[in-house]
């Protein structure tokens, strides 16, 4: 194998990985950017539905989920959301707000991946895409990586390989071998930010494409209010995703359908002659509210049901419980949860402790943000904090 060497290689051209290569080819690094892929960046390419929610205006710690919660503090503050505004403006780069402080590409996710690609071009780094990456040795004085036909020689290594999540655009989990290779430990992963999924006997397979809007979430003790879409298998839309990051197999996820007004007094105010379901349907829809009323024995006038079966239902209304059987898994996950723990990274440098020059970013490591933006923004936090510092 040809032996060539370098200061720093980045392993994965993700979100992560290019930020990273750019911030140090332009500090005078001389950089590889390494991916078994040949498709630049197919996980921005497909975010947002194509049009890329590249960060959020509102992301402050409070906002990503980890085993230690103040790690990402660093990061965050040395590489902020309005840091990458301007350079997504700097582009002539148009955004918009969706909702919730969702800034979205105009011109789509193939511009963002230009951008990123032309910073990685500006900082003189060079590509090797569509090339399997083999084996990495530390050696003195850095490491070693066996990349296609060539061994690179490197004093930094960066892992930016991402997590598990939608393995058919090639998602794998080398970089928690990696991590395993050098003594970090591996926080357990599983999928988040994915739909739930339920029991058959349960209420929601008949309801596919039934939305509830703005409905209230909650899984432990975490709420999120935003919409909640019904599909075959169970739920999904942006409330449920949300919670999913937090949910735990086993445990009840509870859904308040009237987050805005008290049920028992709506139900008190309404027509008593009226079916339960007509009365429900002013608040939810129709087919929803066929099904709820039928959960609750036959749809009858409100006058004929008792009062503690109208407390029964008002207080279903506000606290619907289910406890889903499991997720969608990481093929309709967004990202993983879990990952390099933090203990074994100096949340400054984003280096391994013990191991110097090695350093993990992005989804690889063990911060899973919130739906909205959250994730994309510590790939360039990240990715800009090691590439100062490698």
């Amino acid at each position: 194998m040809e032996r060539k060497t370098i200061d720093v290689v980045v392993l994965g051209a993700g979100a992560a990985g290019m930020m990273c290569a750019a911030t140090a080819g332009t500090m005078g690094r001389s950089v590889v950017l390494i991916d078994h892929a040949s498709k630049l960046a197919e996980k921005i390419r497909i975010s947002g539905g194509g049009r890329c929610n590249f960060t959020n205006l509102n992301v402050r710690p409070e906002c990503y989920l980890s085993q230690n919660p103040h790690f990402v503090k660093s990061a965050l503050a040395q590489y902020t959301q309005h840091d990458f505004i301007k350079l997504v403006e700097s582009y002539g780069l148009t955004y918009h707000e969706k909702t919730l402080g969702q800034l979205f590409c105009d011109q789509g996710s193939g511009a963002i991946i230009d951008m990123l690609k032309a910073e990685v071009d500006r900082g003189g780094v060079t590509w090797r895409m569509g090339t399997a990456i083999g084996a990495v040795r530390q050696v003195e004085g850095g490491f070693e990586v066996d990349a296609g036909d060539e061994t690179w020689c490197c004093a930094s290594l960066v892992v930016a390989t991402g997590g598990l999540s939608i393995p058919q655009i090639g998602a794998t989990g080398i970089g928690y071998d990696l991590a395993r290779q050098f003594g970090l430990a591996i926080v357990p992963t599983s999928a988040a930010l994915v739909p739930l999924t339920f029991q058959p006997q349960d209420l929601w397979g008949e309801l596919a494409g039934v939305a509830l809007e703005s409905a209230e979430v909650r899984a432990g003790k975490v709420r999120f209010r935003e919409d909640v879409l019904l599909t075959h298998k169970g739920v999904s839309g942006p409330a449920i995703l949300q919670v999913s990051s937090y949910w735990q197999p086993g445990e009840p996820v509870h859904l308040d359908l009237m987050p805005d007004e008290s049920p028992a007094e709506f139900l008190a105010g309404a027509s008593r002659d009226a079916l339960l379901s007509t009365v429900l349907a002013e608040r939810l829809p129709r087919r929803f509210a066929q099904a709820l009323a039928a959960q609750f024995g036959d749809n009858k006038p409100l006058k004929q049901y008792l009062p503690r079966q109208i407390a029964e239902i008002a207080d279903r209304l506000s606290d619907w419980q289910v406890v889903p059987s499991g997720t969608l898994g990481y093929k309709k996950a967004e990202v993983t949860r879990g990952g390099v723990d933090t203990k074994g990274i100096n949340s400054k440098t984003l280096m391994a402790r013990d191991v110097p020059g090695l350093f993990f970013i992005g989804e690889v490591v063990d911060v899973t943000g919130w739906l909205g933006g959250y994730n994309f923004q510590w790939a360039w936090s990240s990715g800009y904090v090691a590439g100062l510092n490698v």
